[in-house]
């Protein structure tokens, strides 16, 4: 297990500096904080709440959004880990798990509304604690996918020969998982959580102020008062609260993205040392720190090597793992058994609730289908233009990473339902408004997947294959057609997948617009999910929602998943 030490190698002060001592104490401070803003959460629901606008109180708003921000992180990386890693051990597993993931990330976050809202109100009744809840898994949706598209590929494409080493070895399954598995999908993984953070601030608004069945929902947060100021048309509030926005994405920059991106490189297959990697002052602090090499020693150490010798088991003999093989195989079946009851037992309902749909119903939401489907091609294409040579050269360029890293994460964290009164100046001068300025504000809150994705994937090919370029003199399109395309393949397959469902998902917020009590809607079927679920038409809601679902998976089974196969065959790292 790689434990959370600080590398034995680094430079560390034998002084202490008041650095040092006020670390513990920011530790104890923030753990403090958590708590203390989480126990808001609890207590009667108040359902008719309404977000005060006063700046004083934008500090205890924007509190309460990173406690929720935290939370839908914390569920997503445990998800994302699990579930790539049953799929990627289990071939059984895999034929159920990775359809399901291609469904799941294709439903927009509206659509998880009914079902989340309705199944915690009914458990927690009254309780503002199931609105919490459900909110914290509305920014989960919006979270997790791409995160577990990442890993997943990072497994599946460990070189063969690291693989036949760890059976060399006769590592158990905790010792590979530590110390091959996870360590392959590290890059991958810190690039789309600085992605996935990035998309749960974009849906922000959607989260924490949403409308069911024409009742409103509404939670203290920045979010909901960008959204209120947005509604009335505050712009002073507006700019603070979006100064306050990129002020917090700023900070979590800083403390926690760059550190982990600096650390993330010793991951890296290289034979030979990069000559530019990222930095970190704050790595650095934490490596050269008294404070944190007493903190590793005393607590982090004992607590990997004590949790080691708990889940490290001896090889088993055949006959044992054979034994062991039946009854998990039997379980499996028993599992997929009972998932496939609960699937068909909500085909039955939903045919039911599809039943009552009228023609017309039908007739609009193909129709939207249509409108859509022509955005998110026109938003593929633009984002490939854009993010492909951006994110090759960030990349391959620490020092630049360094400059344009927080500036990419801000852009791609701002909500641009925040943007509203800039961005309305801009539309209402470009021809077909709502049905042309969509595709903008779509392409704003997906072409993100893939510029991280490409960012990683860069970032994780050796330097030695560019040295190698430079040896044989090779001009730039040939570097780019025999090594940095090739290379970033398997990444910006990825990316395409999880952009193409994050652009349907977009639709939602970009096809049906409220602003200062006016409604400005496209033809599309964004449009028609948000619009269902305002006024709670269950039926059209669900039919929008197979549709898109529908047209997602099947353009992911037709092109994509080629495509991640041919990554997975033809592009894999070899060392």
């Amino acid at each position: 297990m790689f434990q959370p030490t600080i590398d034995p190698k680094s430079e560390f002060r034998t002084r202490w500096s008041i650095g040092d001592v006020l670390l513990p104490l920011a530790i104890i401070s923030l753990i403090f904080i958590i708590v203390q803003t989480a126990s808001k959460f609890t207590g009667t629901y108040d359902s008719e709440y309404v977000i005060n606008l006063s700046l004083s109180l934008l500090p205890n708003y924007a509190l309460q959004t990173l406690v929720r921000m935290l939370a839908a992180y914390a569920l997503s990386l445990l998800f994302s880990l699990t579930y790539s890693y049953i799929a990627y051990r289990s071939a059984t597993w895999a034929k159920v798990l990775i359809p399901l993931l291609d469904i799941l990330q294709s439903i927009p976050v509206l659509s998880f509304l009914p079902a989340v809202v309705l199944a915690l109100v009914g458990l927690f009744p009254g309780q503002r604690l199931g609105i919490e809840l459900a909110s914290i898994l509305l920014i989960f949706t919006g979270m997790t996918w791409n995160m577990t598209f990442s890993f997943y590929q990072s497994l599946s494409s460990i070189p063969n020969e690291l693989i036949e080493a760890s059976q060399v070895y006769r590592l158990s399954s905790w010792q590979r998982f530590w110390t091959l598995e996870l360590p392959s999908g590290v890059v991958g993984l810190v690039w789309n959580s600085v992605m996935s953070v990035a998309g749960g601030w974009f849906f922000l608004m959607q989260t924490e102020s949403f409308t069911l069945s024409n009742h409103n929902f509404t939670l203290p947060g920045l979010g909901s008062f960008l959204k209120a100021a947005a509604d009335k048309g505050d712009n002073i509030a507006i700019l603070c609260g979006i100064i306050v926005l990129i002020g917090i994405i700023t900070i979590i920059d800083y403390l926690i993205w760059r550190p982990l991106i600096a650390w993330a490189e010793k991951f890296k297959h290289e034979t030979v040392e990069a000559t530019q990697v990222p930095e970190s002052r704050v790595l650095d602090f934490l490596r050269r720190s008294p404070t944190m090499r007493i903190i590793s020693d005393r607590l982090f150490t004992p607590l990997a090597e004590a949790v080691n010798r708990g889940f490290s088991s001896k090889p088993q003999d055949s006959l044992e793992n054979h034994k062991v093989s039946k009854w998990i195989n039997w379980l499996n079946w028993i599992l997929i058994g009972l998932v496939g009851f609960i699937v068909l037992g909500g085909t039955i309902k939903a045919a039911l609730l599809l039943s009552q749909m009228p023609l017309a119903s039908w007739q609009k939401v193909i129709i939207g289908s249509l409108y859509t489907s022509l955005r998110v091609l026109a938003v593929l294409i633009l984002s490939l233009l854009i993010t492909v040579p951006i994110g090759v050269t960030i990349g391959r360029h620490p020092k630049l990473a360094q400059i344009l890293q927080p500036i990419v994460q801000i852009a791609a964290s701002v909500p641009a339902t925040a943007l509203f009164p800039i961005l309305l100046l801009g539309l209402a001068n470009i021809g077909g408004g709502l049905d042309i300025g969509a595709v903008i504000l779509m392409t704003l809150g997906s072409m993100w997947y893939i510029l991280f994705n490409v960012i990683a994937g860069a970032q994780a090919i050796p330097s030695e294959l560019f040295e190698a370029a430079r040896v044989y003199k090779l001009s730039s399109l040939e570097r780019w057609r025999t090594l940095i395309l090739p290379g970033i393949f398997p990444y910006l397959v990825t990316g395409i997948i999880t952009a193409v469902g994050g652009a349907w998902n977009a639709s939602i917020a970009g096809e049906y617009i409220k602003f200062q009590g006016k409604l400005m809607t496209a033809t599309g079927l964004g449009s028609t999910i948000t619009q269902a679920s305002d006024i709670g038409d269950f039926p059209l809601l669900l039919a929008s929602t197979i549709v898109m679902s529908l047209l997602v998976v099947t353009t992911n089974r037709l092109v994509w998943r080629p495509l991640y196969r041919l990554a997975q065959v033809k592009y894999q790292l070899m060392v």
